[in-house]
């Protein structure tokens, strides 16, 4: 009936079939009637929405890995009208996917490409901005790691590199990847997934788990030592960002449990402290994507609890704004009021757009964030934080999509 359109279902349900009457050996017992709520809500989900589908965040994850893209079978030279025979579609799915590959076959080449070099959207849709010096009154920076921060810096004129790590980086030899020291700032980023499928949890309540994680994370920091001689204008004490844990699998925490994680954590956080370093905690979405699935989060959503957190430990966080707009959309609260409690308490940002509760890393105008106001609040209540585009995919294609969420972050006036 739900897929032929009800939206009202009557079902009488009893205690006991064998009581008196007829009614009660047709009915459902209370455990029979869950079960048909269930299975409804399921019909609902599987016949979808009127409006057009978004792809998840945990499909964009896992078509890098198993969809395909269109790449260059041979050097084509720029100008070159693309032939079918240029093209040959394989894994990774990285880039421009399969079925706009009659799109390109005509198309004068966009760039000289190389044998094995992957096409992206862009090359279609012209969509791609080109990299240059920006003017923020901000200070601001790119995400970069170790193999593309040269390349990247000398595009654009970024005050600061934010080191996304993952956990094989804990073990490169840092210096090969240098030239020598480089006049920007340092923030690292924390790997959220370690060796084993570990992923981070300093709120676990699993105490060998978190344990486990107080040790990576002590990996982090000496990391962050080790980088921090190749950046003359490293601050003091170089900014980590880190999601500190705090989810959990089947269903959102309660008070309790969620006051129990956050005494959890407090205890790993003083096991860390450490003069070379400042442990930034980031806003987090209801519905994070980790590496096996979609989980909850409990802590650093809502700002009433950051706020008292930071007031309490005199911790500063990083403002996640992409985060915090899907947090604020699963709440019914407003991320201008959001901004007001947490960016007092704010060293740095991310920034990218979100659509609904789950749609993080999205191009800048292509969500639900009224950048100008973000600007104006950061200015106001927190001009000091720094802040990167944390676009998704957004390094490929020479940094295509940092080059345009740049450009746009200008014009809203950051």
């Amino acid at each position: 009936a739900v897929a032929r359109g009800a939206v009202v279902i009557e079902k009488h349900f009893t205690r006991d079939r064998d009581q008196e009457g007829n009614d009660h050996k047709v009915s459902l017992l209370p455990d029979e009637f869950a079960r048909m709520v269930v299975g409804i809500r399921q019909v609902e989900a599987a016949l979808g929405q009127r409006s057009a589908r978004e792809v998840s965040q945990g499909e964009m994850i896992n078509r890098v890995t198993l969809a395909k893209s269109v790449f260059a079978a041979c050097d084509i030279e720029a100008g070159t009208p693309i032939e079918r025979e240029m093209l040959v579609v394989h894994s990774p799915g990285r880039g421009l996917q399969p079925n706009r590959l009659p799109e390109l076959v005509g198309r004068p080449a966009p760039r000289r490409m190389s044998a094995g070099e992957v096409f992206y959207a862009e090359d279609l849709d012209g969509s791609g901005a080109t990299p240059r010096d920006f003017a923020f009154s901000t200070r601001w920076g790119l995400p970069v790691r170790h193999h593309d921060h040269r390349r990247l810096r000398a595009l654009s004129n970024p005050e600061l590199l934010e080191f996304h790590l993952s956990y094989k980086d804990l073990e490169l030899d840092h210096e090969s990847f240098f030239d020598g020291p480089v006049d920007v700032d340092l923030v690292v980023h924390a790997p959220e997934l370690f060796e084993h499928d570990h992923t981070l949890d300093l709120a676990s309540p699993d105490d060998r788990w978190r344990r486990h994680s107080i040790d990576q994370m002590r990996r982090v920091i000496d990391t962050t030592r080790r980088l921090r001689p190749f950046f003359r204008n490293a601050q003091r004490a170089i900014g980590v960002v880190t999601n500190v844990g705090g989810f959990s699998l089947d269903a959102p925490l309660g008070p309790r449990d969620i006051a129990d994680r956050r005494a959890r954590l407090l205890e790993s956080l003083a096991e860390l402290v450490d003069p070379a370093v400042e442990l930034w905690p980031q806003t987090m979405p209801p519905y994070p994507w980790h590496f096996g699935g979609q989980q909850f989060h409990n802590l650093f959503l809502d700002a009433a609890w950051i706020e008292a957190f930071c007031a309490e430990t005199g911790m500063r966080v990083c403002l996640d704004v992409s985060h915090s707009m899907l947090a604020c959309t699963h709440g019914a609260a407003s991320l201008a009021d959001f901004c007001e409690r947490v960016l007092p308490h704010t060293a740095h940002l991310h920034l990218a757009d979100a659509g609904g509760v789950d749609g993080e890393g999205l191009q800048i105008g292509e969500g639900d964030i009224d950048f100008e106001a973000v600007a104006e609040a950061l200015s106001r209540l927190a001009p000091q934080a720094s802040w990167i585009p944390e676009i998704w995919q957004g390094h490929e294609n020479e940094g295509a999509g940092f080059w345009r969420a740049l450009a746009k972050l200008e014009r809203a006036g950051f």
